[in-house]
């Protein structure tokens, strides 16, 4: 009998003991491919030995000293590296055990600014539908998933979610992707002119939609006008990376796919790559200096801030991923990723939409190709097809609620950036046969 508290009590999950590479192993010996790196978690695979040498050796001088107290070697040494290839701006580095913490910080941080700024009329946040950006109460506000909020409802706080950059379902038949960008895109500022600007600290986003939507890319020019229009109203820009950023998606940070800057970046998952719990809050020099030459108090915190065992994790993972160029690597096997998810589904009667960016593709599955209707909710597609490929040795990440956060189901795929040609075609064979052996049933 366990005395773990899972994630789900009527599933039993295999135990893991052992992880190789873009594999890992269960207590049976069963060799699982990572196709999705957990969840866009495992960026270097699992067993990379500079990383654990390098938790190893930090562990062998201190493993944890209160930031209240202390500073340590590899927070800082993290710090500069990431500053050092941030986007223009960016100054200042919060380091945290996660995503949700990331985000937590950056909602926070935001109206700290403009209460030090002497603002505090500004307190709302804007943020979209089919966003998700963690699971704290800030975070799941923020987060637009109906399906994840439902319950909480009561809890949250009162955010503003705007239409999602979904040109697969929301561009007209008679618009251009870039004209359809910019219409969504002023959907913010529609937003902006119906709850008063004066009343907004920040619009919040994913770049790259992760989870809830599964790799959905905005369409050309949509963030730049999202840049635009939190200039014109003077409202910060906050984007959530946690998923998507760190390499992910062919750029160190996501948002450089894009051409701008934020004034408050949340980065994690693929920061540790697994190894250690670790994500960080970035933000720009002008609004530290607003703290700093205010209060000089940033009333917020958590224990394990800025821990040195995870720091030393985090450097390791960032270095290799610049030192060994797996950017490049990244770009050049999701390319080849994409043309194996075209040529197996392109033409699938099942298959809506391929999206995605370098190692962060999705796969949105329909009842009707040619409709785009998707398929009853009560058929649980996304949940079957997860376990079938689970029991064919793959790990994915099927969703349901792609539309809605009820209507919809995708499958994510981020692989390690190591994945070679060989386990792209295992991944890309198992998950055909896991997928028809579902619409099968």
């Amino acid at each position: 009998m366990s005395h773990i508290f899972p994630r789900h009590s009527r599933q039993s999950v295999p135990t893991v003991v052992d992880g190789d590479g873009c594999y890992l192993i269960d207590s049976t010996g069963k060799r699982y491919l990572d196709g999705s790196g957990g969840a866009a978690v495992s960026c270097l695979g699992h067993g990379d030995r500079t990383v654990i040498d390098a938790i190893k050796a930090q562990l062998d001088k201190v493993a944890f000293a209160h930031t209240g107290f202390f500073t340590c070697e590899p927070a800082e040494a993290l710090a500069d590296l990431l500053i050092a290839h941030a986007p223009k701006g960016i100054d200042r580095v919060y380091l945290v055990s996660g995503g949700s913490e990331a985000t937590e910080a950056a909602i926070k941080l935001a109206r700290q600014y403009w209460v030090e700024k002497g603002e505090p009329q500004r307190g709302r946040l804007i943020a979209r539908q089919q966003s998700y950006h963690g699971n704290t109460i800030g975070a799941l506000s923020a987060g637009g998933n109906a399906w994840r909020r439902a319950q909480f409802a009561p809890l949250l706080l009162d955010v503003s979610h705007i239409p999602p950059c979904y040109d697969y379902r929301l561009r007209h038949d008679n618009e251009t992707s870039e004209d359809y960008g910019i219409r969504a895109a002023n959907a913010l500022e529609e937003e902006l002119l119906r709850v008063g600007p004066e009343t907004v600290m920040a619009f919040m986003a994913e770049p790259v939609v992760g989870a809830t939507a599964g790799a959905l890319t905005p369409a050309p020019g949509y963030f730049k006008r999202i840049r635009e229009i939190c200039d014109q109203y003077g409202i910060l820009l906050i984007l959530d990376e946690v998923m998507c950023g760190m390499g992910r998606t062919g750029h160190l940070f996501a948002s450089e796919a894009d051409g701008i800057s934020p004034d408050i970046l949340c980065i994690a998952k693929g920061l540790g790559a697994g190894y250690q719990p670790i994500g960080a809050m970035l933000c720009s020099a002008e609004i530290y200096d607003t703290i700093a030459s205010g209060t000089g108090f940033f009333q917020h915190g958590h224990t394990y801030l800025g821990h040195p065992t995870a720091a030393a994790a985090g450097l390791a993972v960032v270095s290799s991923i610049l030192e060994r160029d797996l950017i490049t690597r990244v770009r050049v096997q999701g390319d080849k990723l994409a043309e194996r998810l075209q040529l197996r589904f392109g033409q699938h009667p099942h298959v809506g939409d391929l999206r995605g960016r370098g190692l962060f593709r999705g796969i949105e599955l329909v009842a009707d190709r040619d409709t785009k209707a998707p398929f009853d909710p009560a058929r649980g597609i996304a949940g079957k097809l997860k376990k079938a490929a689970f029991e064919a040795g793959l790990i994915c990440y099927p969703m349901q609620g792609t539309i809605d956060g009820r209507v919809g189901d995708h499958v994510l795929l981020a692989p390690p950036f190591i994945i070679e040609d060989a386990q792209l075609d295992e991944l890309t064979d198992k998950l055909s046969r896991a997928l028809e052996q579902v619409l099968a049933a």
